[in-house]
């Protein structure tokens, strides 16, 4: 009978390992295929191709500025050829004479500079300064009336007074 009772205890122990496998198994393909599941897959795909794009862009953006920054300094190099060749021309066909020579190339100065002795000039007021420190000043309101002169002329209104704050 021992034969018996332990296959049966070995049985009993399978049964139990097998429920704890299955249980654990069906846990596992649960979470798999719950709609939460998919929702996080989905989001991590999501998360994925928005990261590509947004490396392929950065990518894009420093491709664009380097051929922008190459292509730049292939202009300024044939600028100063070009510039450097009707340089020479002038320079030859006006045997030195010319306005424009090698030797001035270096040394050059803008000719638009203001000098030094205009530089300092004032600009003009735009108003008139007074001559004395009760004198009204050209933007008081009654300056260029004269009252005396509107008191004599009965035949116009008069001016309203205004107080003297300034």
């Amino acid at each position: 009978m021992e034969t018996l009772q332990y296959s049966q205890t070995i049985v009993i122990i399978a049964g139990v390992a097998l429920f704890v496998v299955g249980l654990g198994l069906g846990v596992l393909f649960g979470r798999r295929s719950s709609p939460a599941a998919k929702r996080q897959r989905e989001a991590e795909l999501k998360l994925d191709q928005v990261l590509q794009d947004k490396k392929a862009y950065e990518d894009d953006v420093v491709e664009h500025f380097t051929d922008t920054a190459r292509l730049l300094n292939t202009l300024t190099e044939q600028y100063r050829d070009v510039h450097n060749h009707l340089a020479r021309g002038a320079s030859s066909l006006c045997k030195g004479r010319g306005p424009v020579s090698l030797e001035r190339l270096g040394d050059a100065r803008d000719e638009s500079e203001i000098p030094a002795h205009l530089a300092e000039v004032r600009p003009p007021l735009d108003y008139a300064p007074k001559t004395s420190p009760g004198e009204k000043g050209m933007l008081n309101e009654e300056f260029g009336i004269d009252r005396k002169k509107a008191e004599k002329t009965p035949d116009k209104p008069a001016p309203k007074a205004v107080p003297d704050d300034e």
